[in-house]
Order: structure tokens, then sequence, then C-alpha cells
């Protein structure tokens, strides 16, 4: 990502780049700002159903633990190439480092927007950033009856109003239309 925003910001000569950024997506660009040196060059992160602060997996990752199996499974992920999974996991050394010192950075605007229908993301709340600059949005705190789930998101109408907006005028109280709703997937 690194290499990525520098090679954008040589050719457009802006000084700082905006991202978006779904799942794994949303949460991953915070470890570039905040490990990575990308502070000053990040204006914007709008996370789509962000795994900021890791999941559940519906209490899948819970059982685990209880269970004494889940460092078992972890090996497993980790052996067939699949260190992500391990990472995204609600209390994992990964998400434990990245947050040690808060959610966010002086100097960068967060924009987080969460469904209530995501199955994904357990619960829906560690989507969620706190402190500095940051907006948490439920979605269907806007539109009630939008049935977008995780993997929708990026096909969902509202949501890309309002990431429109974040990226644009940045309307304070904006509400989006609530039609040409996203998959319930």
């Amino acid at each position: 990502m690194s290499a990525f925003v520098d090679r954008v910001l040589a050719a457009t000569g802006a000084a700082e780049v905006d991202v978006v950024g779904g799942s794994q997506g949303g949460m991953m660009p915070n470890y570039y700002i905040k490990r990575l040196g990308g502070a000053a060059k990040v204006r914007t992160l709008v996370g789509l159903a962000p795994t900021n602060h890791g999941t559940t997996m519906g209490g899948l990752v819970d059982l685990g633990r209880t269970l004494g199996v889940l460092g078992l499974v972890n090996d497993f992920l980790r052996l067939i190439g699949s260190p992500a999974h391990v990472q995204q996991e609600a209390g994992s050394d990964f998400q434990e480092a990245l947050f040690a010192d808060g959610d966010t950075v002086p100097g960068v605007r967060y924009v987080t927007i969460a469904t209530a229908h995501d199955t994904t993301v357990t619960p829906l709340t560690n989507s969620f950033l706190h402190g500095g600059d940051s907006t948490n949005i439920l979605l269907q705190d806007l539109c009630p009856d939008d049935p977008v789930s995780h993997s929708g998101t990026w096909f969902d109408g509202p949501i890309m109003q309002l990431v429109l907006n974040a990226l644009g005028p940045d309307e304070p109280g904006f509400r989006p239309e609530c039609t040409g709703y996203g998959p319930s997937i």
C-alpha cells in the first residue's frame, strides 16, 4: 500500500489520498496509517463494514477459545497460507497491537459505515473506531429497510452516497436517498 500511495501522490501531485476499503480492506489501511508512516499521506479513510476490531465470527472465535482449540485452528490457517483470518479474529495479537495506542491518529479523518445485517463482522460494533476525527454510521439508522449485508456493501446505493459525501462536500447531517439497495450477502 505504501508504494501504491506514493505512486498516486507522484502521479497526481496531491498532498494526500483518500482511501476506501471494505472488510479487511477497511481495516488494513489503518495499519498503514498507524505503523507504516501513512498518517501524513492519508486525508480520509472510509471503511465499509471493516473488521477494525476483529470478528467473533458469530461466536465461533469465542467458542474455539473456550474449548481450547482456537490455537490449532489458527495453526492450520497459517499452514494453508491464510494469516489474514487469524489477524481478523477479535482479540488477536494483531488486533491488540494495532489498537494498543488507540483507534485513530491525529490529522486523519475516519468514516466507518456498518450494516445491522452483517454476519461476518460480529458484533457489528467491532467495525467502529473511536477517538479523534471519527464518524461511525449504522446504515439502518438512515435507511431502516436496507437489507444489505457484509459482502453487498459495495453495491448499495445509500452506502455509495455516503462515501461520495464523505469524500466530497462532507455535508453535516447528510442523509442518503434510501433506494438502490445492495444484496443481502
